[in-house]
């Protein structure tokens, strides 16, 4: 008996958890994409449960892609509506049903994320689709050592497709010819959450761009695998916004390798190597060839950017680093930003904020953040972070007086850093001891942080023009946050009890230079002081140098 091909709109193929509204119990679920508002009121979906973090979170954005191509809102005033009165599941199907040839894994027409021509190369192991794989030359070495080869004989057809989105939406280098994703390898994703508790279609919709109208036209635009792969060998020009469709949403269908997966008939009792589920057709290899679609300059929704100069064009997507999410880069992800800014929050962001002060008490959500951590071709972790998203009342001058925070935590962890290195006797260019100093100052000071701006939050939700709010609670950060956690940390690493004899004097010198530092003395004290918008003390000021008459006028420069 030949299976019927696997319909991704149509199979009930997503893991989920639902949640009982009644007593708050939980169990699994597997549904359909148009089954997410299914009993929305009674036992709604909260979450995906690959028990993977990077397909649950490949799960959020395949969804938000689907509905943004489907039934994107047109307006806030149609967002609003469907965050209020979700679409029932027979509505969602229908949204669907138009794009449904662009949605079947397997069978003899177009295939989900795949090529359009059915690739002569050679097989390779269905284990290697997945990014946290160990690469060829891993394998050879033998260094495989925490992620091992031959772990996955082969998969069912739903983790298989997963899996392929995963790749096609994150994908790093994969050798010469073997193009990296839409945004890069490994991109750094942003979603804001709803206040808890709350369905994961909340979730999905607060998150999804507005655009005038559904997907229609030329649907080859949109998902790339409907027509001839769009190739990029021999230095052929890129894929650019002019070159899909008009709103830009082949930005979620991306499609830079050019792969066709392997389907086989299931032997008897066998399961998915990670899910341990059953299914009558079973994945265990694919074909690839290099010279998938080269994109350039294609915004995505969910992903911030930046401009590594301020004569750049070129805006690049932010991508996450080894030392993880911080305050450091919250400010970043979150708050709005000028023209002349070098970083740009994801849109979806943006636009979340707004919305939020429509349907809830926006202080309550929060912003995730999640993706590979990438070294090249290797995946060195799947990085994911949640913080407050502050929004409503005040919101703009809440992310001026944020900046103004994180800059002065800069000064003072740049400062704390090299006092450490002066002290120990580090050589200026061991930029590696110097940055896990400065990290650790925002780790261990993240909390009060976002105390402070909640604090703050209250505040101009109460009366968001009243003028003397952030004086107080900058002098509040100052003295309660920055000046004890810098002093501990230098402490820490330069024990003056235990200290050699002949660094005891520089390291007295360098602790008392860091105390003055953080009371406002000094040229790095007069810059955190003025970075939280505190009037610069008279200690700050320039001595007259040793020698010189008192009232001497100084030379100017």
């Amino acid at each position: 008996m030949v299976a019927k091909a696997f319909s991704l709109l149509d199979q009930p193929w997503l893991p989920v958890v639902r949640q009982d509204s009644r007593n708050g119990a939980v169990r699994r679920d597997w549904i359909r994409p148009c089954d997410i508002t299914d009993r929305i009121e009674t036992e709604p979906v909260v979450a995906f449960d690959w028990q993977r973090a990077d397909f649950d979170a490949a799960s959020r954005e395949l969804m938000i892609g689907l509905l943004a191509t489907a039934c994107p809102p047109s307006d806030d005033h149609e967002w609003i509506d469907r965050w209020r009165s979700p679409p029932s599941h027979d509505q969602l199907a229908a949204s669907f049903a138009p794009f449904a040839h662009a949605f079947v894994l397997d069978g003899e027409g177009p295939r989900f994320l795949q090529d359009h021509e059915d690739l002569v190369a050679e097989p390779q192991g269905i284990a290697s689709l997945l990014i946290d794989s160990p690469g060829e030359n891993t394998v050879e070495k033998n260094l495989d050592l925490f992620t091992k080869r031959d772990r996955i004989p082969a998969l069912a057809r739903a983790t298989a497709a997963i899996a392929l989105f995963t790749l096609q939406s994150q994908a790093p280098s994969g050798g010469a010819g073997h193009r990296t994703s839409l945004r890069g390898g490994g991109p750094l994703t942003t979603l804001a959450l709803p206040a808890t508790p709350a369905s994961l279609w909340h979730l999905l919709w607060l998150n999804v761009p507005s655009y005038p109208e559904p997907a229609g036209g030329d649907l080859r635009l949109v998902f790339p695998w409907l027509a001839p792969t769009r190739t990029s060998e021999d230095k052929k020009p890129p894929t650019t916004p002019s070159d899909i469709d008009p709103y830009g949403r082949q930005c979620f269908w991306g499609m830079p390798r050019r792969i066709r997966l392997d389907f086989r008939p299931a032997a008897s009792g066998e399961v998915c190597a990670l899910t341990g589920a059953q299914d009558a057709v079973m994945v265990e290899a694919y074909r690839a060839r290099p010279w998938g679609v080269s994109y350039a300059a294609v915004p995505h929704p969910l992903s911030p950017m930046y401009r590594p100069k301020a004569t750049d064009v070129a805006w690049l997507f932010v991508h996450p680093q080894p030392d993880g999410i911080t305050y450091r880069h919250w400010v970043d992800l979150v708050a709005d930003s000028d023209s002349t800014s070098l970083r740009r929050r994801a849109a979806c962001v943006a636009a979340s904020r707004t919305r939020l002060g429509f349907v809830q008490h926006s202080r309550a959500a929060r912003l995730l953040a999640c993706g590979y951590d990438m070294d090249n071709m290797k995946a060195r972790g799947f990085v994911e972070a949640e913080m407050p998203l502050f929004a409503g009342p005040g919101s703009q001058r809440l992310d001026t007086f944020a900046r103004r925070l994180v800059s002065a935590a800069e000064v003072v962890a740049l400062s704390m850093a090299r006092f450490v290195g002066d002290a120990l006797g580090i050589d200026k260019s061991d930029a590696t001891a110097r940055s896990a100093l400065r990290e650790r100052l925002f780790t261990e000071s993240q909390t009060v942080f976002f105390g402070v701006i909640d604090d703050a939050a209250g505040r101009l939700e109460s009366d968001p023009d009243q003028p003397d709010f952030a004086e107080p609670l900058a002098r509040r950060f100052l003295e309660d946050v920055l000046q004890p956690t810098a002093t501990r940390l230098f402490d820490e690493a330069v024990p003056l009890s235990d200290i050699d004899t002949r660094w005891l004097a520089k390291a007295v010198r360098a602790r008392l230079s860091l105390t003055l530092m953080l009371k406002g003395h000094g040229r790095d004290g007069a810059a955190l002081l003025g970075a939280l918008g505190l009037p610069t003390e008279v200690s700050a000021e320039k001595k007259p140098r040793k020698g010189r008459r008192k009232g001497a006028e100084e030379p100017t420069s």
